[in-house]
């Protein structure tokens, strides 16, 4: 095995032919796991299974998981680089057992694999286990043969795993290889007092094995799972390295050649320096970190995913610096990323156009303001080293961050080699008022009805199905709207109960149901729930609380509803028919999409509704209006072609041989519905859809605008309500039309004709009020007087000027008399200008701007300016007098 890539493969092989499934990695942004920003280890899309609110299709599965651990309980980005074995992107190698082998097949198979298959040298191999699992140091020995010295006790810190804060977790044994001495990094190298979790090279962990068992509450306490389950986790970069015989993880095939890469962009090479070699270890890693993180939807933001994104271009930007890069350049590394992972994981080679674009644009963008900051940084280090203090105050990195897009631990990162630290309490402060500043209160619009929390309950409602933590329901919604089913279980809140009565707000669990429930974008069913005795549940609302539960929200209108009961459910038709339209419509605008703006173009986001659709998607600036109505009028054509829809279940793999479009941030099982509209749309849905695209009838486009960072939203309109828009336009036009006292056809001609007439009269209007204003001037001249210092100055109330009529009136008596200053106030109805000018005689003795600062409260306003010219605006024109008054009193004393 002298590659990554057939490492992986190895291991992947040696489980199937143990009867494991191989299941895809899953994307780095979890689903139904609001606990978790990323996919931190291979278990996160196996969590619902092992807490017993998701069934698996299989007992046994293995995998090779793309991860990232940079936030959370699970951090490491500040090792990475500056060690040789450290990642933010990582892949995990993990097999797991879901309530069928335990301890001695894992710990069995590990040891096989390790020393049989890869040949590790067995006497130089050690076990470690929770401090109390006996069980677990039996089978080590029994299994491997290693003696009592080499199978090892340690407490929480190192032997019992936890996802998270909360979520489910277990004592765990882990395998560790001895290096020999001369791959110690502490102190001479001589390995003194060294051993197994020590934080010495010399001894590294290959293998964690994790008996998971427990799942732990917010409070912290711990609770059996209804079944346990193992859960194995190998990094796959550091055991090639093991295998490729090289120290340093950055050494092996699945960095080199991003390394090497980067070597001929900067005319450098790695090895050449201590402090070089850390930034092309950060470069390399944070490349892989960048492009896959695109690649599975996430875009650069101001929080959440989107900020750790920008972290991480941000940082690697700031090393290329350090190696001498002056233009962006992480994006031409985008490629070798592919070539290395694009086998493993397609998206990155598919999604390519539209990373290296993401990338270069945000590196761009930081790469305007770098330089200055760095600047800011240097200055401010320089009066650290002369005063002899170790923190940078919290005022500067604050500044870094909001002026100059410096990220904390970015500051932090080039602050460390020199010793100094962040004041965070400073820092945390400034950002806390930042926030207070800029909240603001929105209202958003309810929906008609209401809604339910639904959780995920992890004790069994249905004793006949333990092992599923809730009753399944099987949906039968796709060829029909009404079905005869029983309720399987009742809710109200979290609490299951046995009966409701009218009035109650009720969770309905049915075993079979017509009832779509929200997912992909499309809003769940409304309708109505029937029980034999002619009691009525209104059903204002279908959620997924897990993938094979659907639950219906809704409240009795009349008599009670008892589990048990046997009821028939109807949809309401007009609104799930409406839906559809919009949903087919979605597939046809992205396949249009694609075909105007680029294969780059993808799904970002979508909402299925009734009365209209929204469709997010990725594309760098806004759309053309041209643009946009080829798109409108190429999804029309498409409709009007009427091509069928059709829908088929089939292998993943099969579909996206068949061209399937698949969004890398949905979770796909090996079964996949595809939906194909006439021979130009395929995609991955689970979504409900019309039989013939002309179904649609007519598609209207509402507006085009920006979401986020490299995200567009195209809102829209289909059917009956497209139809309804047109109308309402029409009669809008009609209506513009009698006023004009022209036909439809004339009247756009006529408003054009009426807007030129009416700029030439503000023209004149314009003309007239500048005259106007230079016969005042002479006026205002004559008016002028002198203070006890023996300056002149004008101060005066003027009326019927615009802002800017007032502005060139200050200037032309500041021109005709530069030894005056002039303050002239113009009141309106609910607002007064103030203006003020000091003319080029005065020698800086009156300050425009400062004086308007003082004089601007007395009106209810505020403004400022320089010191030869200063504008201000108040709400409170009653006070006009006051203020001139003021102004006078301020100016008569100045000296």
């Amino acid at each position: 095995m002298t590659s990554g890539k057939a490492i992986r493969d190895s291991f992947l092989d040696f489980f199937k032919d143990k009867t494991h499934t191989v299941v895809q990695s899953s994307s780095l942004v979890p689903q139904q796991d609001p606990t978790l920003l990323f996919t931190n280890a291979g278990m996160v899309q196996f969590k619902n299974i092992f807490l017993g609110v998701e069934r698996p299709a299989f007992k046994r599965a293995a995998s090779a998981q793309k991860c990232l651990r940079i936030s959370g309980k699970h951090n490491d980005l500040e090792a990475v680089g500056r060690d040789t074995y450290h990642h933010t992107f990582f892949e995990m190698l993990g097999n797991w057992s879901f309530g069928d082998y335990y301890k001695e097949e894992a710990i069995a198979w590990a040891w096989d694999l390790l020393t049989r298959e890869w040949g590790l040298p067995k006497d130089r191999l050690y076990a470690t286990v929770f401090r109390d699992d006996d069980e677990a140091e039996a089978l080590w020995h029994r299994i491997s043969g290693l003696p009592p010295e080499r199978v090892q006790r340690f407490d929480e810190k190192d032997n019992f795993w936890e996802m998270g804060d909360t979520g489910p977790c277990g004592p765990c044994s882990e395998i560790h290889l001895d290096r020999g001495p001369e791959a110690c990094d502490l102190v001479d190298g001589t390995c003194p007092g060294c051993t197994v979790n020590s934080g010495c090279a010399r001894y590294i962990e290959l293998w964690n094995l994790v008996f998971i068992q427990y799942n732990r509450d917010a409070a912290g306490e711990l609770h059996e799972l209804p079944a346990k389950h193992v859960d194995t986790g190998m990094g796959l970069e550091r055991i090639t390295a093991v295998l490729q015989g090289v120290y340093s993880n950055y050494d092996v095939d699945l960095f080199r050649e991003i390394i090497t890469a980067t070597e001929e962009l900067a005319g450098k090479g790695y090895g050449e320096s201590a402090e070089g070699d850390v930034s092309f270890r950060v470069i390399a890693d944070h490349a892989r970190a960048v492009s896959s993180l695109i690649a599975d939807g996430v875009l650069p933001s101001n929080d959440g995913r989107g900020y750790v994104l920008r972290r991480l271009l941000r940082r690697g930007a700031r090393h290329g610096r350090l190696l001498g890069f002056e233009e962006p350049f992480l994006f031409r590394l985008v490629e070798p990323v592919a070539h290395v992972l694009g086998e493993a994981y397609p998206e990155l080679r598919t999604e390519a156009e539209r990373i290296v674009g993401t990338i270069r644009a945000e590196e761009g963008r930081f790469a305007e303001t770098l330089d200055k900051g760095l600047v800011l940084l240097e200055d401010s280090l320089s009066e650290l080293r002369k005063s002899g203090r170790k923190s940078l105050s919290g005022d500067v990195a604050f500044r870094l961050y909001d002026t100059y897009g410096f990220p904390v631990d970015l500051t932090e990162d080039i602050l460390r080699g020199e010793g100094i630290t962040v004041d965070h309490e400073g820092f945390g402060r400034l950002m806390e008022e930042q926030r207070t500043r800029s909240r603001t209160i929105s209202v958003a619009a309810k929906p008609v009805g209401f809604h339910f929390p639904v959780s995920q309950p992890t004790t069994s409602v249905n004793k006949g199905n333990e092992e599923a933590g809730l009753p399944r329901s099987h949906f039968l919604g796709y060829d029909r709207l009404d079905h005869e089913s029983r309720v399987t279980a009742l809710y109200q809140g979290n609490a299951p109960v046995e009966e409701v009565h009218e009035g109650d707000e009720v969770q309905i669990i049915v075993a079979e149901t017509p009832f779509y429930a929200e997912s992909g974008g499309q809003v769940g069913d409304r309708g109505i729930i029937r029980t034999a005795r002619g009691d009525a549940v209104d059903v204002m609302d279908t959620q997924h609380p897990t993938p094979e539960v659907s639950v219906h929200l809704g409240k009795v209108v009349s008599g009670r509803v008892a589990a048990g009961d046997e009821v028939e459910l109807s949809v309401d038709r007009k609104r799930r028919e409406r839906a559809m339209l919009n949903h087919s419509a979605t597939h046809i605008l992205h396949a249009i999409l694609r075909e105007h703006l680029g294969a780059n173009v993808r799904q970002a986001g979508s909402l299925v509704a009734p009365d209209r659709l929204r469709f997010d998607f990725t594309h760098d600036g806004p759309v053309d209006p041209e643009v946009l109505e080829r798109i409108e009028r190429d999804v029309n054509e498409r409709v009007r072609d009427n091509g069928g829809v059709s829908t088929e279940e089939m292998d993943y793999d099969d579909a996206i041989r068949a061209g399937a479009m698949a969004f890398f941030g949905d979770k796909y099982g090996d079964r996949v519905r595809v939906v194909r509209i006439g021979d130009f749309s395929t995609e991955l849905c689970g979504g409900t859809h019309i039989h013939q695209a002309g179904d649609i009838g007519l598609f209207r486009l509402s507006s085009e605008g920006g979401v986020s960072a490299g995200v567009r939203r195209i809102e829209a309109v289909t059917g009956a309500t497209a139809f309804d828009v047109m109308r309402a336009y029409d009669a809008v036009l009609a209506e513009i039309a009698g006023l004009l006292r022209s036909t439809n056809e004339d009247a756009v001609e006529k408003v054009r004709r009426l807007l030129e007439r009416q700029k030439e009269l503000e023209r004149q209007v314009a003309d007239l009020k500048g005259r106007l204003g230079q016969n005042r001037v002479p006026d205002l001249l004559a008016k002028a007087t002198k203070n006890a210092a023996g300056a002149s100055f004008i101060v005066e109330k003027v009326d019927g000027m615009d802002a800017k009529q007032l502005r060139e009136t200050v200037d032309q008596i500041r021109q005709q008399m530069p030894e005056a200053f002039v303050f002239l106030a113009c009141p309106g109805e609910k607002n007064v200008m103030l203006a003020a000018g000091a003319g080029a005689g005065l020698d800086g003795r009156y300050h425009a701007g400062n004086i308007i600062k003082q004089v601007a409260p007395t009106v209810g306003g505020g403004g400022g300016g320089r010191a030869d010219f200063a504008q201000a605006g108040g709400k409170q024109p009653q006070k006009t007098d006051e203020a001139l008054r003021m102004a006078r009193e301020i100016v008569s004393s100045i000296s």
